[in-house]
């Protein structure tokens, strides 16, 4: 058995432990928050097919149900439905890497600015995600590192006070955790970045906006370049 098929297998098995969520409500965006959560968490791998028998088994849902959820997870690009061969999980491009990360400086820098302009600004968030960081680098847990370094760019999008710009942030993010897959969650890509969020956490805790938006710019870009690095390494 291939890893990728190991890995589908346990992902499979994964789902079964998520059926209590659908005691109460097996609508297909609760089963798409599911299925969500476990492809950010590469479970499901890039590429891998969604099949539905051991998917709706698993969950203990219709398969209209089930593909009512794959229709979501199809408009938010995190799969695709292939004719005749049927869905699988997105596998993204070097375009989609420049693209995502063009929306991300549009929103998380754009966040810091309208921040910038409120009379009050919680920065709860963006320190907790960088304590949370910080324990993950203690540990040695490079996923949770990950999640980590996840939250805290959520955190910031947040301080915008803006629910959409919340929203859009968190389905960026929901398709920039499927890159992480050419970083292998380890170590050489995640810890350089959390001395970062702590720079730019301080940043923001001076009330220095300008400065943190600035280097989560310079951020972004470099995260960009060691990605499409990464990407072009696996295709080669």
């Amino acid at each position: 058995m291939s890893n990728h098929s190991a890995s589908t297998v346990d992902a499979i098995e994964a789902l079964h432990g998520d059926r209590h969520l659908l005691e109460r409500s097996g609508t297909a965006e609760r089963v798409a928050a599911i299925l969500r959560q476990r492809i950010t968490e590469g479970a499901f791998l890039p590429g891998t097919r969604l099949s539905e028998p051991p998917i709706s088994a698993a969950l203990g849902v219709s398969r209209n149900t089930l593909r009512e959820a794959f229709q979501l997870l199809a408009h938010e690009r995190l799969a695709v439905h292939e004719l005749n061969r049927g869905v699988f999980v997105r596998e993204l491009t070097a375009d989609d890497i420049c693209d995502l990360y063009a929306v991300r400086r549009l929103v998380e820098c754009g966040a810091l600015r309208r921040a910038d302009e409120l009379v009050d600004v919680d920065l709860a968030g963006v320190e907790l995600a960088v304590a949370d960081g910080l324990s993950a680098a203690e540990a040695e847990e490079w996923r949770a590192m990950g999640m980590a370094s996840i939250r805290f760019h959520q955190a910031v999008a947040d301080l915008a006070a803006s629910e959409r710009v919340s929203s859009t942030m968190r389905q960026v993010l929901a398709e920039t955790r499927l890159f992480f897959v050419l970083a292998g969650n380890t170590r050489a890509f995640f810890e350089p970045y959390l001395a970062r969020h702590q720079r730019i956490l301080r940043h923001l805790e001076r009330g220095r906006f300008d400065v943190a938006e600035q280097a989560l710019d310079r951020y972004l870009r470099d995260a960009e370049k060691q990605l499409l690095l990464a990407y072009r390494r696996r295709r080669s």
